[in-house]
Formats: C-alpha cells, structure tokens, sequence
C-alpha cells in the first residue's frame, strides 16, 4: 500500500479511544467474546479503525468459536502485512494494517477452506460499514 499514514503518537491517542490505542497501537488483544463484531452477521465490510482503509469482508467471515471475529482471508491487494511475532514464548504471524501499521490480530493455520487460514482478529481494531441496500 503507497499512502502511508504516520501519525505522531499524540495524533494517534486523540484519534482513538483508550482501547482502539492499546489494541492498534500498542500491540494489546481485547478479552475473548468482548467485542463489538464477534457475532457480528451483518453484510458489509471491515475497515481499519485506525486509518479506515479496508481489510476484510463479511463474505469471508466465518464463526471460529475462537472469541475474536475471524476471517479466511483479507480483501485482495495488499490491505494486510504479516510479521513473526515471538512475545509471550510463542511463535505467531502477526497481523498489521498495511497502511498504519495498527496491531489487528494474528493469523493461524486451521481455518476453513478455501484458505485453511483464520485471521483473529480484535473487534477494537476495526469498524464496520453495512453494505448498502
């Protein structure tokens, strides 16, 4: 993704809540089965709460039983980044916006066809648009 957004970390508290900073900004996973869009079966698409930038649709989502709405994949392009993330003696795929870089999640490899992938990602770190009628 070109358009970068880098904020200074003020810009980023005053443009988000206190959970919105922990989870995007500072790495923080909400508690299982706390957030807004883990039953979410509404149509539509999920943005990053940080920069707004789209990452995911309803399409893909699916109910892991996980705690956290999950996703078999990211909108196409490249909306997402993944990184090693070794914290807490673990050894996981990080998920990153690809325009501001906010923590979203992690990735796993037992989810449903056709990728046999579960994005888990944290309610806090996006926002949902319904799909217009």
């Amino acid at each position: 993704m070109s358009d970068k957004l880098n904020l200074s970390d003020a810009e980023w508290r005053e443009r988000l809540s206190p959970e919105q900073y922990q989870v995007l900004r500072q790495g923080g996973t909400e508690r299982a089965f706390t957030g807004a869009y883990e039953k979410n079966k509404a149509e539509g698409e999920y943005h990053c709460a940080g920069c707004g930038a789209p990452l995911f649709t309803s399409d893909t989502k699916y109910e892991s039983g996980s705690g956290w709405p999950s996703f078999y994949a990211p909108v196409e392009g490249d909306a997402v980044e993944e990184v090693r993330d070794d914290t807490h003696g673990m050894v996981r795929t990080e998920v990153r916006c690809a325009r501001c870089e906010g923590h979203l999640g992690h990735v796993f490899p037992d989810g449903p066809n056709p990728t046999g992938l579960r994005y888990c990602m944290n309610s806090a770190s996006l926002d949902f648009t319904p799909k217009e009628d």
